[in-house]
């Protein structure tokens, strides 16, 4: 079970048996596959894959691999959550599927299909010494559905949006609603946590029959999920919280049921804003849709919402009528900039929202039949008809949606569908007992053996005054040497860090010395097979610990052999902690031999498509590097340029790129996509650290740069595998 949650753990690849299928098995597949081998239920899966190449690879490209059967003796060999195990190693996309089959086929199908929402009937549940709290879900607001109950049933109900000033008020209707028997709806509790604790009292004077209540009083609640927010209310009241409609037809269905027949028809030019408003609903769709995608999305994960749609189509409306010519690039503006762009933080995410709104409002839109809104035949725009038409068009659409739809590529749902596996097991993890063994050892024993294995492979600090007397006898640039110096400080930091708290944790497990809160979280990391915080300073990373252990090892190789030998003819970009700082001194560089000022110079970007063993010197200006990934395209070694990524493909390694330094240009060169690079998947990165490193000009090939655009491809120094 506990593979099953955590995954492996590999501190040492050498001790691994070869990898028979090295072609289509990746490194983390095979590193699952090798770990499970060691447990006893597994014994001889990893020489399953010799014998049975064919079977496994079947299984790995089937579009759906847990209802697939297993070769040779595994099918009947495996209990269900042993076969999800194997899942977990093969293809973690699937895993979710897997395990709503398991709960439907072992606990009912009930615990997988959510109830009906009926208010109605919770409603009936209750009593007047029971809150009812509206958990809020992203772009849900129960408020119409409530004020709908509340006619229904001839209800007075007082609506309060919680804020600052709004205690007084709030009291109030509190005060009315207990004399009266009215309903009392106070929105948005996160926002004014400071009175809660008012509100706490009230409610229970109400629950213990101190205050004299109507027993037709509601109190209703919503809230963001806060964990400031009281738990004594939330254990007395009912709970109540939706998921907001997915899909693009649940989400243009919603969007176009927001516009009545006379706002449909109120409009002189009505063709062209019935069209238009066709594009606005798919437009508002895609964009909530889209960060069901992760970093393939948004950098950022927007709240777009109803107001959002309300306020545009209003402008939509306004427009058209008030201009001979339909005013296309003040729609945009507003649309896209003023309106849902005044969400939007990142600029790569509003270079994005501008190419979308470039894509559906323009002249073609109304001027062709049927104007394709995306690569796939299915969603078009219809011509001019009745807003009942219009709603029967949306309600064909397919409930699926292809990433094709987005602009993206198939892959990238089978991210989606990864990063959504890996929470749930993330959940699940976090909430399992840890005080049982795995395969006969104890928690302790477990830890204490890693502790031990990590400690023999992690290498002691560099002597720094012993590394600045050896740079200041070679010629490597200066900037350069300072930053080699800084990168070891940094390094070494961690690399004390590391040895101390391994040492200790090892004397603490033994009973020898105390273990103190920070070695606890070190001890239970090491035991869910994640990195503890107190070593995840010095770089971002969401490689699990024993691939962050490998980074790191070649992290300090590479700069221990600058160090000791010389600069490197390749670079590998990944291994620096500032990658911008080792750019900089790069640039730098160049200043000083040109005499041209830095802040004149940009990059030219060319891509060497060779190994690094052919590359025999450093380049005379920049450098040389490596290790980058991409993501949402492959690069094509023999035209040079950006292609559609393999099926299954989700990160394809980069060639060599010769970052050179020349005068800065204000437009790049046209049939190039300008690639944004990050540091690691997470590509908001923190307040403190930023993911963004640079914008990397590559050719786009075919495809337009507006393509690559909607593909989000990026380029990316860290994987988290």
């Amino acid at each position: 079970m506990l593979f099953f949650l955590k995954g492996p753990t590999v501190l040492d690849r050498s001790l691994q048996r070869e990898n028979p299928c090295a072609d289509w098995l990746g490194k983390s597949a095979w590193d699952g596959i090798s770990e499970l081998d060691k447990l006893q239920a597994f014994s001889g899966i990893a020489g399953s894959f010799d014998q049975n190449p064919r079977e496994w690879k079947a299984i790995y490209q089937s579009d759906t691999p847990e209802s697939e059967v297993l070769p040779g003796e595994w099918e009947g060999k495996v209990s269900d959550l042993q076969r999800m195990c194997i899942l977990r190693c093969l293809r973690l996309d699937r895993l979710l599927f897997a395990v709503s089959r398991y709960v439907a086929e072992n606990q009912g199908a009930h615990f997988i299909d959510p109830p009906p929402f009926n208010l109605n009937a919770i409603y009936k549940s209750s009593t007047f010494r029971t809150p009812l709290v509206f958990v809020l879900s992203p772009g849900v607001d129960p408020t119409k559905q409530l004020q709908g109950l509340a006619n229904d049933l001839g209800k007075s109900t007082g609506i309060c949006a919680l804020g600052q000033g709004q205690g007084p008020r709030a009291e109030a209707l509190l005060d009315e609603g207990v004399k009266k028997g009215s309903w009392v709806f106070l929105a948005n509790c996160h926002l004014m946590l400071s009175w809660m604790p008012t509100l706490e009292k009230r409610i229970d004077a109400i629950g213990d029959g101190s205050v004299e209540t109507d027993p037709e009083f509601r109190l209703w609640l919503s809230s963001n999920p806060d964990p400031k927010f009281p738990i004594t209310i939330l254990q007395a009241a009912i709970k109540i919280t939706t998921e907001p409609p997915s899909g693009l037809r649940a989400n243009m269905t919603r969007m176009i049921n927001l516009v009545s027949n006379e706002m449909f028809e109120r409009c002189e030019k009505k063709d062209i804003y019935k069209q238009l408003l066709f594009c606005l609903c798919w437009f508002h769709a895609i964009l909530i849709e889209r960060r069901k995608f992760r970093a393939l999305g948004f950098n950022i994960p927007y709240e777009f919402n109803e107001s959002d749609f309300v306020i545009s189509e209003d402008v939509l409306g306004l427009y058209i009528d008030a201009y001979s010519e339909t005013p296309w690039e003040a729609l945009k503006y507003l649309i896209s900039q003023a309106n849902y762009g005044g969400r939007v933080t990142d600029n790569l995410d509003r270079r994005l929202i501008q190419v979308y709104i470039a894509q559906f409002f323009n002249a073609d839109v109304t001027a062709m039949q049927h104007y394709p809104l995306s690569e796939l035949k299915t969603y078009t725009v219809p011509p001019p008809a009745s807003l009942e038409t219009y709603k029967n068009i949306i309600s064909d659409l397919p409930m699926e949606d292809d990433p094709r739809a987005f602009g993206q590529h198939p892959n990238a749902a089978i991210a989606s569908q990864i990063s959504n596996s890996l929470d749930l097991l993330s959940t699940l993890l976090s909430l399992a007992p840890t005080s049982g063994g795995d395969g006969g050892e104890t928690p302790d024993e477990k830890v204490l053996k890693m502790a031990r294995n990590m400690k023999e492979q992690i290498p002691g600090p560099w002597k720094l005054k012993t590394a600045v007397q050896i740079m200041s006898s070679r010629s490597d640039p200066d900037p350069l040497k300072t930053v080699l110096l800084q990168e070891l400080e940094r390094y070494n930091k961690l690399l004390k860090i590391l040895r101390s708290s391994l040492g200790q944790l090892e004397l603490g497990i033994q009973g020898l010395s105390v273990i103190t809160p920070e070695l606890e979280a070190v001890f239970y990391g090491m035991l869910s097979g994640v990195v503890p915080t107190m070593w995840s300073f010095a770089y971002p990373s969401l490689k699990p610990l024993g691939s962050w252990t490998m980074d790191l090892l070649r992290r300090v190789e590479q700069m221990d052999k600058w160090l000791n030998d010389a600069l490197p003819n390749v670079f590998w970009f990944t291994g620096f902690t500032y990658p911008t700082g080792f750019l900089t001194a790069l640039l730098q560089t160049c200043a000083r031999k040109t005499g041209e000022a830095i802040d004149a110079l940009g990059w030219e970007f060319n891509v060497i498509p060779q190994e690094e063993s052919g590359i025999g010197q450093y380049p005379k200006d920049g450098a040389y590097m490596k290790g980058m990934f991409l993501e949402g395209a492959k690069w094509d070694y023999e035209h040079g340029y950006l292609a559609e990524p393999n099926p299954m493909e989700l990160f394809a390694p980069m060639p060599i790129i010769h970052f050179k330094p020349a005068m800065a240009k204000k437009k790049p060169p046209r049939g190039t996509y300008q690639c944004p690079c990050y540091m690691y998947p997470i590509r908001s990165g923190t307040r403190e650290r930023p993911s963004y490193v640079l914008t990397v000009n590559l050719k786009g090939g075919q495809q337009s740069n507006e393509y690559w655009i909607k593909r989000g491809t990026a380029l990316l120094l860290s994987l988290a595998e």
